[in-house]
């Protein structure tokens, strides 16, 4: 049986469902086993503490430079490659490692064999026991955004008998279909606030497209409001269970510690909830229809324009100030709201293309729309195969599937894990495969109460979110520098991987929120390695601070021993949460501390000049 944890963002409580859920079934005398396939920031381990007894590396054969000896400059690897991975100069041939997806396309192309493979290391695979639960987990290499599906492949393979609990990634995107497609139950982990909502919807529209019919989980389970109870009454899906928003929860989570081991109180409520998601796996569930897609503006009745091109972006961009996180949930969002507002006028982007959320807040008006292509649709034509299997021998992604019926052979695309690279076109020598061009989301210019805001909307299970980040901050650059501004305020994607590459590289500076949690202080190391990696200046910021002070004190030499600067603070406190119910942010909606804290840390912002 195979259970997947998911969520549309970070920090609604996806790994504390999944840790707590596996450890009850443990406790039951079910055999169980936890895959951690959140490889960009697995946490599984820092809750569960497994004895790790087996460690692998995963590596994989890819490209790795250019022999410019051998290069003619023909441009034919640059314009196959769909990622952006390779770029031609009249003297100079430029490889891109972070974003190539390793699909093969230049070697097939290149008429001199210049492209130079070799083994390269993409993360390390662990397996150990925690008690009697077997645990396996993987680390995805920095700067190796685009292996994340590769290596999430690797951990599901080690999924064994009786109950496999799979802690999936946040999102919509390729790992997250990767991780939750064949499992027998997704269970969506949300919470009651508009972030929440939002982002539930997008989750559950990617789980209809690929087949699953997902169940709820609802934490910190304090309604303001009825959206949440209305909408799965609207979609028809099912609630499997509530966890309260209690302090002490969150206070065991914040050191790492099982709320059933610690909180007896709480233990009733995850053994009724681990019984209901046994009996939901094995139920058949049929798929309902999409219900409805959220909206990411006021209005999106703004100019459609032609599909646009990324750019390799401006001569002389502004000053880029990127606000990031290792794990969603510690306040990223609502810290860029906040010195959207504080700056008063400045230009705005969300590069948190597959669950973005800054809309809620600033409330834009679309005024320019248009379709993102980041890849390639490709169908075989069943008349013109001759079952030569060359397209299949040739995909990276096991995309291509061989088909035997009634003694017939057929070679089909696999939609959901097609990467739209286009191998499968270049092999074949009858002209069988067809491909055009696939509209792989959208992107907006918009007008907010503060300035002109850069967003997009990444469709549901697809690729490419890092070049759709990198059109997305192009425009904002191109709308500062045509309105003399200096500065761009980036709400940056969450996690290590693509979406967060592209949102950082180039940037003049990282500000990274964490919050005070083993798991805070796990994904913030990961991230700085990622800002270290491409040369980025950071700073830390705590959120929450006062949930667990000790904790905080170390963030703040973690924070100096790596040569990161440290900002500042930010109290909890639920206000927060109330003005994401008004749809502002929160210095406008109060003062008080939080907006206090949050004014300090955008002065020292400032002060770097």
């Amino acid at each position: 049986m195979k259970i997947a944890i998911s969520s549309g963002k970070g920090g609604t409580g996806k790994t504390f469902v999944a840790t707590n859920v596996a450890a009850t079934f443990s406790k039951n005398g079910k055999t169980v086993s936890y895959l951690d396939c959140d490889v960009e920031e697995p946490n599984g381990h820092l809750f569960l503490q497994p004895e790790i007894s087996q460690e692998e590396t995963v590596d994989i054969l890819s490209p790795v430079r250019i022999d410019n000896e051998r290069c003619i400059h023909c441009g034919r690897c640059a314009k196959v490659c769909n990622y952006n991975a390779i770029a031609i100069t009249k003297d100079v041939a430029l490889f891109f490692p972070p974003l190539c997806h390793v699909c093969g396309a230049c070697m097939i192309v290149c008429p001199t064999d210049a492209i130079v493979e070799e083994n390269k290391d993409i993360g390390v695979l662990k397996h150990g026991k925690s008690g009697d639960i077997a645990f396996h987990y993987a680390l995805l290499k920095a700067g190796e955004g685009g292996m994340s599906p590769r290596l999430i492949r690797k951990v599901k393979a080690c999924a064994g008998d009786g109950i496999n609990i799979f802690d999936s990634p946040p999102g919509t995107a390729c790992p997250v279909v990767e991780t939750v497609k064949g499992a027998d139950l997704v269970v969506l982990v949300t919470d009651p606030t508009p972030f929440g909502v939002h982002d539930l919807k997008l989750s559950v529209s990617m789980c209809r497209q690929i087949g699953q019919e997902p169940v709820v989980v609802v934490n910190r389970a304090e309604y303001r409001d009825d959206a949440l109870k209305a909408y799965c009454a609207r979609a028809g899906l099912e609630i499997l269970g509530e966890i309260p928003d209690d302090r002490k929860i969150a206070e065991v989570y914040s050191v790492g510690d099982l709320v059933v081991e610690r909180l007896p109180e709480y233990r009733k409520l995850f053994e009724t909830l681990s019984d209901r998601m046994e009996e939901a796996a094995g139920e058949t569930r049929a798929v309902k229809p999409v219900l409805e897609t959220p909206s990411v503006g006021v209005s999106t009745k703004g100019t459609m324009l032609e599909q646009a091109k990324v750019s390799l972006g401006t001569e002389k961009r502004p000053k880029e100030l990127v606000i990031i996180s290792g794990k969603g949930g510690t306040g990223k969002t609502s810290i860029a709201g906040s010195f959207a507002a504080l700056a008063k006028k400045t230009v705005i982007s969300d590069c948190d293309v597959d669950a973005s959320d800054l809309h809620l807040l600033l409330q834009p008006e679309v005024r320019e729309r248009g379709d993102f292509s980041g890849g390639v649709v490709a169908e075989i034509d069943q008349a013109k195969c001759t079952q030569c299997g060359r397209c299949k021998e040739a995909c990276r992604f096991g995309a291509v599937e061989r088909i035997e019926e009634d003694g017939k052979i057929q070679y089909r695309i696999d939609p959901i894990a097609c990467e739209g690279c286009g191998v499968c076109a270049l092999v074949c020598k009858d002209g069988a495969v067809k491909t055009e061009d696939a509209i792989n989301g959208q992107w907006f210019v918009s007008e907010t109460r503060f300035g002109p805001m850069t967003h997009a909307e990444l469709g549901m299970a697809e690729e490419n979110s890092g070049r759709l980040v990198t059109l997305v901050r192009d425009k904002a650059a191109d709308i500062a520098t045509g309105q003399g501004e200096d500065r761009v305020v980036i709400d940056g994607a969450p996690g290590t991987g693509c979406p967060v590459i592209a949102s950082v590289t180039g940037a003049d500076y990282a500000l990274v929120i964490t919050e005070p949690t083993v798991s805070g202080i796990h994904d913030m190391e990961r991230v700085l390695e990622v800002a270290r990696y491409f040369g980025i200046s950071s700073g830390v910021v705590v959120n929450k601070y006062d949930l667990n002070r000790e904790m905080t004190e170390r963030i703040k030499a973690l924070t100096q021993e790596v040569g990161a600067e440290f900002m500042g603070t930010i109290p909890y406190d639920t206000k927060v949460t109330e003005a994401q119910m008004q749809g502002v942010s929160v210095v406008e909606y109060a003062e008080g501390p939080v907006a206090e804290s949050i004014k300090q840390i955008w002065t020292k912002v400032n002060e770097r000049g």
